[in-house]
């Protein structure tokens, strides 16, 4: 039997599908989920509920110890654009809940963590083709700073205190379960709430501005797997590249036309594109497939079926 799990930062955008999707594999009551401030009614309604902030130490070690916890997923953070405005907070959220976590696992109150980093560690010098699992690293925004922080105390504590800890670089997320939550690729899946509705969507990123995408099905999936995966088998402990697809505002808006003949779009783009200049148009996810077998379900055509179809219902 599975032992005991915490979600730290449950109610977020990724958190959320996340812990149903735990719940579901492993028992709704071996899943605590965590956060500052309480979820959707079918997360609150689902298992057991905690406030928790993951920033104070000893309210993550009292839980930890509380529920005998066995794996912890850390979900909270401040992401991109929202992250531009209060760079303090960002950092403060981003690095601390990760020291918290790490260090619980050091003491051995978690036997096994996951902590996602982002396409955010990436920049200008990044080859912006294919980007490899390994190479320049330069990212221009808090939100990357902290994410290349990040992975560098994960490999740290690896190394040097033997902490199982796993991690993958999630692309841009599409969701149809849950509201954007202050990303630059979030008009992903902005466009298409505005499409449903039957208005004209203004897209804050230029028309032409590709960058990598994955279905949220598919990044629950990858989180899962790796997760699983036997420990021996995992080759990188900072983190993994994982990927899709790839896609520009006008290829979406596009494929959304094949089901919505006459939704419009325009673009006006705001300081989010400058974040977007600065990150990959694809990535070489070829060390996760060799590793733990990962592979993709989600194409572009797949994933707006998807959307529309659950958004309309």
């Amino acid at each position: 039997m599975h032992g005991p799990i915490l979600i730290l930062g449950a109610c977020g955008q990724i958190g959320t599908e996340l812990t149903l999707a735990l719940r579901e594999r492993f028992g709704n009551n071996r899943v605590i989920a965590s956060d500052i401030r309480e979820g959707s009614e079918l997360l609150m309604s689902s298992g057991p509920f905690e406030l928790l902030d993951a920033t104070q130490y000893e309210a993550m070690e009292k839980m930890a110890v509380k529920y005998n916890i066995e794996e912890a997923y850390l979900m909270a953070a401040m992401l991109s654009a929202k992250a531009e405005k209060f760079p303090d907070r960002a950092w403060h959220l981003n690095i601390n809940s990760l020291f918290n976590l790490l260090n619980l696992a050091r003491v051995k109150k978690v036997k096994k963590i996951f902590w996602p980093s982002s396409i955010a560690v990436f920049g200008p010098k990044t080859p912006k083709d294919c980007t490899p699992q390994t190479t320049i690293m330069d990212p221009t925004t808090v939100y990357g700073i902290s994410k290349q922080t990040g992975e560098r105390w994960c490999s740290y504590y690896f190394e040097k205190h033997g902490v199982d800890i796993r991690s993958l670089r999630y692309p841009g997320l599409i969701s149809w379960r849950t509201p954007p939550g202050g990303g630059t690729t979030d008009y992903a899946i902005d466009i298409f709430h505005n499409a449903i509705r039957g208005k004209e969507y203004t897209c804050f990123l230029k028309e032409d501005t590709k960058l990598p995408m994955m279905y949220m099905d598919d990044a629950i999936r990858a989180t899962i797997s790796i997760m699983e995966c036997d420990p021996h088998k995992i080759r990188e402990r900072s983190s993994y590249n994982i990927a899709a697809m790839s896609f520009t505002p006008t290829e979406l808006a596009q494929t959304i036309e094949g089901h919505i003949p006459d939704f419009k779009i325009k673009y006006k783009p705001d300081f989010r594109q400058a974040i977007a200049d600065s990150w990959p148009n694809s990535i070489d996810d070829s060390m996760a497939r060799e590793d733990w077998g990962w592979q993709y379900h989600y194409d572009l055509k797949k994933t707006t079926e998807e959307m529309l179809v659950n958004l309309r219902s």
